[in-house]
């Protein structure tokens, strides 16, 4: 079995494949990765909002590291991200408000990771719309 470099997590959101892609392929990702797409990437696998999601994406991860042998988790997480405004609910939402709701999912996520696979190493990109 081939050896490959990393999982990466991401969003569905349709806005944001190619600047996934054009990431990845700067980071010499390209055909090195498996891939876990899911609405609101670390958001949709960390928030109780999504409870139901999480061990699919952890199971998934389980897999990946047996059949593919990766050692790396890179996730990447997006401005204007529609699963952060449903977990703020109704309350004011700002681009800090939305930060904060990234930076807490990058930290849930890393804390579960280091506990379940604790040689997994783990990066974390929030991509905006417009560079």
């Amino acid at each position: 079995m081939k050896k490959y470099e990393a999982m990466v997590l991401s969003c569905i959101d349709p806005r944001f494949q190619p600047k996934v892609y054009k990431y990845l392929k700067v980071k010499k990702l390209t055909g090195k990765y498996s891939s876990f797409t899911i609405a609101g990437a670390a958001i949709g696998v960390t928030a109780k909002k999504f409870k139901k999601w999480h061990s699919t994406f952890f199971d998934n991860l389980s897999t990946s590291i047996k059949l593919h042998k990766i050692n790396k988790l890179t996730v990447i997480n997006h401005q204007d991200c529609g699963a952060a405004k449903i977990i703020n609910g109704n309350k004011k939402f700002n681009l800090l408000i939305e930060k904060k709701i990234h930076k807490d999912s990058f930290r849930k996520i890393k804390k579960i990771v280091n506990k379940k696979f604790p040689n997994l190493q783990i990066s974390f990109k929030v991509l905006k719309l417009k560079d």
